[in-house]
C-alpha cells in the first residue's frame, strides 16, 4: 500500500502553469508536488495529454476557469493509475484515460475514480489521450442532445478538428449521412477518408447552398456547431424540419443577429454546452457512456485515432502554436513521457 500521507512530501513532477496571461511563450514547466488523491480520486501516471481550445483560453485569461479547478494546463490525459484514494475499486497499475479538472499537463493529474475510462490493451496512450474530451463532448451533444439517429443527415462545421474528426465516425458509425465544413480542400480531402459523404470548403461554397442540393432542398436533421456567431442564422436556414442544432463553443463570436422565422415555421430546436461547468455526476455519467457505447468502437477501429501531431511536453509552446495557426487536422497530443 502506498503510503500517501507523505507522497507529496517526498515525490516532485512537472507541471505546466501560466502564470501571467499571455503567448505561448508565457507558459512555464515548474517544479511542484506530486498530488495526493482523496476519497473516491485517483492519481494518473500520465503518458499522454490532449491539448484543447479552452487550454489556449485558459492561457490567455480569457477562460472563466472555476476557482476549484487545478491551475495547471490541461483537461484529458491518459496513462496509469498510480495510487487511488479511499472508496476506488480502480488498481494502481490499470490503463486509463479521463477527462480532468485542470491539470492534465504534467506527469501525474488528479482525476475522479467515476470519470475514469478503463482501457483495453488495443487502445494506444496517445490515442487514448485524444478521447475524452472530445468523445464526452460528442456523446452529450450529438448523440444525446441532439438525438441523431440512422438515416438523418448531420452537418458538422470544422470536420478536420479533433472534435470534428470524432463525430464524422461516431455519426457514420450510427448510420447517418454526414455533411462537414473545413477550411481547405485539403481539409475536406482528409474529412472524406474518415467518412464524410459531402464535404464543403467554406472558403469558397455556400454552405446553405451545398446542404439544398445535397439534401434535395429538405435540410439537415442535425447541426454540430462549434462556430456560432453568423453561422446561426446559416444554420437556421440549412435545417429541415424539426431539426436540431448543438452549439458547443463560439470561435466565430458570441452575439448574433438571425432571422427566428424558420425556427418557428420549422419547429427548430437550438441546445448549447460546455463541459467544463456540468456537475461530477453529470460528467461521470457521460464518461461511462463513452465507455460502453463508444470504446468498443475505438477498440475495434471503427472510430480511427483523431491525433494529427504529438509534441513531447517540453515543447508544449509549439503545440499551442500550432493549434492557434489552424492549420492542424485532427488531434494535438503532448507526450509526457
Amino acid at each position: 500500500m502506498l503510503d500517501l500521507e507523505h507522497w507529496s512530501d517526498t515525490r516532485t513532477m512537472r507541471a505546466v502553469r501560466c502564470l501571467v496571461p499571455g503567448g505561448p511563450e508565457a507558459m512555464e514547466i515548474l517544479r511542484l508536488p506530486v498530488p495526493v488523491p482523496a476519497a473516491r480520486q485517483v492519481l494518473i501516471k500520465v503518458h499522454a495529454a490532449g491539448v484543447n481550445r479552452p487550454d489556449i483560453s485558459q492561457r490567455r485569461g480569457t477562460y472563466p476557469v472555476p476557482p476549484d479547478a487545478n491551475p495547471t494546463l490541461g483537461l484529458e490525459v491518459a496513462g496509469t493509475v498510480e495510487a487511488v484514494g479511499d472508496g476506488v475499486a480502480l488498481k494502481p497499475g490499470q490503463r486509463a484515460c479521463s477527462l480532468v479538472h485542470g491539470g492534465g499537463y504534467a506527469d501525474y493529474a488528479i482525476a475522479e475514480a467515476d470519470q475514469v475510462i478503463v482501457l483495453p490493451e488495443e487502445i494506444d496512450f496517445i490515442t487514448a489521450a485524444a478521447l475524452p474530451e472530445v468523445a464526452m463532448t460528442v456523446e452529450y451533444n450529438l448523440v444525446e442532445r441532439a438525438a441523431l439517429k440512422p438515416s438523418e443527415w448531420v452537418l458538422i462545421h470544422g470536420g478536420s478538428s479533433g472534435i470534428g474528426s470524432h463525430a464524422i465516425q461516431r455519426a457514420k458509425a450510427m448510420g447517418a449521412n454526414v455533411a462537414v465544413t473545413a477550411g481547405s480542400d485539403e481539409k475536406c480531402a482528409y474529412c472524406q477518408t474518415i467518412g464524410a459523404d459531402v464535404t464543403i470548403n467554406y472558403r469558397s461554397v455556400d454552405f446553405v447552398e451545398a446542404i439544398s442540393e445535397a439534401t434535395k432542398g429538405r435540410g439537415v436533421d442535425v447541426v454540430l456547431d462549434m462556430v456560432g456567431g453568423d453561422y446561426i442564422d446559416r444554420n437556421l436556414k440549412a435545417m429541415a424540419p424539426d431539426g436540431r442544432c448543438a452549439i458547443i463553443s463560439l470561435q466565430g463570436g458570441r452575439k448574433i443577429t438571425a432571422d427566428l422565422e424558420p425556427l418557428l415555421r420549422r419547429r427548430l430546436t437550438l441546445v448549447g454546452s460546455t463541459l467544463r461547468p456540468l456537475s461530477k455526476a453529470e460528467k461521470c455519467r457521460i464518461a461511462r457512456l463513452v465507455s460502453r457505447d463508444v470504446l468498443p468502437l475505438v477498440a475495434a477501429k471503427k472510430i480511427r485515432s483523431s491525433v494529427g501531431t504529438t509534441f513531447p511536453l517540453e515543447q508544449v509552446a509549439d503545440a499551442h502554436r500550432l493549434l492557434e495557426s489552424g492549420v492542424t487536422v485532427g488531434k494535438i497530443v503532448l507526450s509526457v513521457v
